[in-house]
């Protein structure tokens, strides 16, 4: 088939495989699942939606753009420390996605889904002039009570983040064509991070045992640490001197005209799919061990104080930053 299929036949043969294995879903024969109760843990429940022009570009893989959803979303459960249990899809589909589109979009689906272990539970998919627009929302069990929140960040606090930061950003200036020629600094490499974040959900344990507090870095380290900040009612000092970079940042920053102004882009470009926490100074090596553990990385980049707000500082000088990250108007 090549045109593009009704609701019904879409779902029977695009959706349901993504369902085997869930008794939960019903084989999405009924117009919703039906969750079980599992003593001694909270259900963990959190959404996002990924927008044709807006959170990837219009041209992109149909498999790529739902491993993204997918792994935006898985992203919002690591920060919470919980381990993935299933999700609900909704999918507007424009005219030019077809079968061959759209079966290569379940294909993504399902290849995420069998390596971060969870199952489709049901969802919904219309049709729309465009953009393509999806929206998922994800479901995860923590032990209960042991939820990561945004509050709780203390004065004195060490801020940490995982991985590396402004792989995203620069991400998307290769994806756009615009580190072309630039082979030396990984313009392919960064595209993929751009496309492909890596959920950090082997921090779960990590986070619930040493950290105060936690959230991904969706928006640009320095927005998502100011949310962080206004949680928990306390003041920030980031230090993008210790910025964790990736090789070919690294490469990037080092040819850029003005250090201070790169520094800054890379910690607000946002897309990086990180996690930035807080945990007290006592705590602090026993979580940056508890993370190595796992094979994820964790770097401090600043700590917390009284007051409100974030302070960026650059070779020892507070740096005054306008746009500290994506907002949606």
């Amino acid at each position: 088939m090549s045109g593009p299929p009704d609701e019904f036949a879409w779902i029977a043969r695009g959706l349901a495989p993504l369902a085997e294995g869930a008794p939960e879903a019903f084989g999405l024969t009924d117009d919703a699942a039906a969750i079980p109760s599992r003593p001694g843990f909270d259900l963990i429940v959190s959404k996002d939606a990924v927008v044709e022009g807006v959170h990837f570009l219009p041209g992109d893989p149909p498999e790529l753009v739902a491993r993204k959803l997918l792994r935006v979303n898985l992203s919002d459960l690591a920060a919470k420390g919980a381990d993935p249990y299933g999700y609900f899809l909704a999918v507007a589909w424009p005219p030019a996605y077809g079968w061959p589109e759209r079966e290569a979009f379940a294909g993504g689906l399902a290849e995420d889904q069998a390596r971060f272990g969870l199952r489709l539970f049901g969802g919904d998919t219309v049709a729309t002039p465009g953009p393509l627009t999806a929206s998922l929302t994800i479901l995860g069990w923590t032990p209960a009570g042991r939820m990561m929140r945004r509050a709780g960040a203390r004065p004195g606090d060490v801020i940490l983040v995982s991985g590396t930061i402004g792989d995203g950003y620069l991400g998307l200036l290769s994806a756009k064509g615009l580190l072309a020629g630039n082979s030396y600094i990984g313009a392919d490499w960064l595209a993929d991070r751009y496309r492909l974040p890596q959920p950090r959900l082997g921090l779960g344990g990590a986070l619930r045992n040493h950290a105060h507090t936690a959230m991904d870095v969706s928006d640009g380290l320095i927005a998502d640490a100011a949310k962080l900040a206004a949680a928990s009612g306390v003041g920030l000092e980031i230090d993008l001197d210790q910025m964790p970079l990736s090789g070919p940042a690294a490469a990037w920053l080092a040819r850029a005209a003005d250090r201070t102004t790169a520094l800054v882009g890379l910690a607000t470009g946002g897309d990086d799919y990180e996690i930035v926490c807080a945990a007290s100074p006592e705590d602090a090596p026993a979580l940056l061990a508890a993370a190595a553990d796992a094979g994820i990385a964790l770097a401090p980049v600043g700590k917390a104080t009284g007051g409100a707000g974030v302070r960026v500082t650059v070779g020892g000088r507070e740096v005054a930053i306008a746009r500290t990250g994506y907002v949606h108007t």
